[in-house]
Formats: C-alpha cells, structure tokens, sequence
C-alpha cells in the first residue's frame, strides 16, 4: 500500500460501534466493490467499497464482511473473506494479502478464502433472524442500469433467505461515519497536506500560453510522490470563461495572460480525501476587477466558515450564506439593491451569478455520507465554498477550504494553503 498502515485499532473500534447498533440476532454482510472494466481486457482500476473499509481496512478486490455478534459460536462473530492467490495470479498481478496479513489489518481474527463464503454463511444464517446488507445510498447519486456487487449480493439473499428480515447496513454507517475520529482526521489532514504542497508546485508552474492539462500534471506529478492513493476526483482546471461551467475538467485549452484559473482538485490518502478549490491570475499578477471578486469571494469564505459550528442546521446555513453572496454582488455592480429588496423570493437574482451550495461533508467519499437535515456536531468535516461566476466578463472565482467541527467552532485543515492575494502573487513571482 502507498501510506503507512493504519493501526488495526480504528477498525476494531469501527465494527464494534456498528454492531452495536444492529438488531438482536442479526447479521451483516459488507461486500466490496467491482473492478471496472473499459475496453477489451484494460480495467479502470480499482476503488474500495467505503464501508467496507470503514469497517476492516482491507483495500483489496474480492472482499467480504460478516458480522454476526449474538452467534452462538464466538468465532463466527466476524468473519472476513479475501481472495485466495495462486501462482497465476502472482505471476500476472503480484502477490494478494495472505489470511495472516488479513488479520493484521483489520484486527479480525477469522480469515477464509471467498470460495468458501456461501457453505460458511450457511452454516449460521437460519440462526439469525434477519441480515443487514450494505447500498450505495446517496442522496447526489443517480444510478442508470449499473448493477454492482452489493446488487448481486442483495438478489443472492434474498432468493437463498427469503423469509429473513432485511436491513440497511447504510443507514448505521450514514451516522457513523459522520463523526470522525483522532485517526481519521489524522489522514484527512495528511490529505490535506499534500493538496497544500501540490497547489504551491503549480503556482510556480504556471505560465502564459500553458495547457490546462500542463498544471493538471503538475497537480498529479506532486500527489504521487507524496504517496497519495490518487486524486480525489478529476480535478477541475478551468482559465478564464472555462470557470463559469461548475463542472468543467476537460483541461485542455490554453491559458492566456489576463485570465484567471480556477483549480479545484482533492487529495485522496490512505482513501481519505481533502477538497480545494483556488483561485490565480496565469501571468502572475490580479487585474483590478479580478481582485475585486476575488476579495468578495475570499470575504464570503471568511464570514460563512465562521457559521460551520455545532447545532447549527445546514439549510440556515445556506441561507445565510447565499445572503452574503447577495450583498457581495450588489457591491460588485452586479445587481441593484432595489431590486433585490423586491425580488421573488422563489427566484432569487443572485442565483445568476451563485447558483450552488456550499457546504458538503467530507472524509472517505469527497461528498461523504450524511443528512443535512441533521445539525452540526464536532468531528464532522465540510467544506466551504462559495463562489461567484460571471460570464460576460469571463470570471469565475472559487474558494474552498475544509474545516472541522469543534465544539468551539471549527479548525480550517487547509489553512497552510494560500489564499491572500500578496501571498499568491508573491508565490507565483518568486524566483525558486
């Protein structure tokens, strides 16, 4: 693995606060991830099921997850099933986690090949009264004709146990995974160190008449040396009108003296993320109106992150948020206060120039599991991020920063990263 072996002891924590929250007599099975596949025999490579993570720390293909804590025999309480290597597969993959190795990572003392998993299962589920089985429930996810592991797991049970209960392993890691742990923002930190590092790399890169591509691979080029896992998602280099498209990365045109680029990109570190998003001029230096919306956007993320405290709902603080934006842009010349002031209330102006949220919970999934409708609580990471986007002048500025709830307020991860227009300038000008 690229980053140093996370101490078995969080997942021990993990499972026992997960189990804690089943029904009596019930188990649960956590299924990983496919490996994707593309073209002929090339696959997209491999990313783990999160929650199976959570759970046991195993980062590997053809994985499962049993837990069953009222069994009757002790060592059916947590079972782990890993593929079994052979020398085919050592020969063309490399070697695969033996059992032993299992057992170092996840603290799980059981470890049984996955063939065996249907003839081990049976043997304890008519014990049971009802199984918890794991989905990827997201309320930004839209799944069109995908069918995944956890899918085929779902229909397997159901037909093999049909007159068990089912139930949402989601709904207790949704909770849990919320509030994060002295280990976990540990990694999230180091995510964000990198990310910190790597923006720098790219202020001094950047030149006149470079492809957006060129910084992209500045960005990549610093990420893995630094050990990261890869990037958090594909990162978004957008110069000049290219910010005003929210999601934008294709990455390939050319950036021209007198824009501004917007980066957006995260860091993804022992599968933790951290997520950015900066804002500089490609010959070094802000023009006037540039600084102007700049210093609104960097004034909107220095009074809206001050509200990402505990007991504070997510819709107010949006709302209070837009409002900040609104006052930025009838300053900016962008909009009249008197039409504001008799506005639709449904159909607000400022959603021409901000049109979306600014805050996401973060930590293994870049938007993390969650509901907005429940209050601010410490451990819980999100970011901020407001932003203003005005394509007749072909500027768009975003901000973004991750922070920690405390029960003090909050603690900015990403502090180390510049954000001040000297300091940026400052950087892109320097001679090293």
């Amino acid at each position: 693995m690229r980053y140093n072996q996370i101490p078995n002891s969080l997942f021990i924590k993990n499972r026992n606060n997960f189990t804690a929250r089943m029904k009596a007599n019930t188990l649960a099975i956590l299924t990983s991830n496919d490996v994707k596949h593309n073209n002929a025999d090339d696959v997209m490579g491999f990313t783990q099921n999160n929650d199976l993570f959570y759970l046991c720390g195993i980062d590997q293909e053809e994985t499962l997850l049993v837990l069953y804590p009222d069994a009757t025999k002790k060592e059916n309480r947590e079972i782990l099933f890993v593929k079994e290597t052979n020398e085919q597969i050592k020969i063309w993959d490399g070697d695969k986690l033996t059992k032993e190795q299992a057992t170092e990572i996840s603290g799980i003392k059981r470890v049984e090949w996955i063939q065996d998993f249907e003839k081990v299962l049976q043997l304890m589920a008519f014990e049971a009264d009802g199984i918890y089985l794991g989905h990827n429930e997201h309320i930004k996810r839209v799944t069109h004709n995908q069918q995944t592991q956890q899918d085929r797991m779902i229909a397997w049970c159901k037909e093999k146990y049909p007159l068990h209960e089912y139930h949402r392993a989601a709904k207790i890691t949704r909770d849990l995974r919320l509030i994060k742990s002295e280990e976990e923002i540990a990694l999230m930190q180091q995510a964000a160190n990198i990310s910190v590092e790597s923006f720098k790399r790219v202020l001094k890169a950047c030149k006149p008449n470079m492809k957006e591509y060129e910084l992209e691979a500045e960005l990549s080029y610093n990420l893995i040396k630094s050990g990261a896992t890869r990037h958090a998602f594909k990162p978004i280099v957008a110069s000049g009108k290219n910010a005003c498209a929210l999601h934008y990365n294709t990455n390939d045109a050319v950036c021209k003296s007198g824009d501004i680029i917007l980066l957006d990109f995260g860091v993804c570190y022992a599968n933790y993320n951290s997520d950015t998003t900066r804002c500089f001029p490609v010959n070094g230096r802000f023009a006037e109106r540039q600084k102007e919306v700049y210093s609104a956007v960097l004034h909107c993320l220095k009074e809206g992150s001050k509200l990402l405290k505990p007991g504070v709902l997510s819709s107010d603080y949006e709302t209070q948020m837009a409002k900040l934006v609104e006052t930025e842009l009838i300053k900016l010349g962008l909009l009249k206060a008197e039409d504001v002031a008799n506005q639709n209330p449904e159909k607000p102006l400022y959603k021409k120039y901000f049109m979306h949220g600014t805050a996401h919970h973060i930590g293994l999934d870049v938007h993390d599991v969650g509901l907005y409708s429940q209050v601010l609580e410490p451990g819980m990471v999100l970011t901020c991020e407001p932003g203003i986007y005005i394509p007749e002048e072909g500027i768009g500025c975003r901000l973004e920063n991750d922070y920690l709830i405390t029960k003090d307020g909050n603690i900015n991860l990403t502090e180390a990263m510049p954000i001040e227009i000297n300091e940026i300038e400052a950087l892109m000008n320097s001679l090293s």
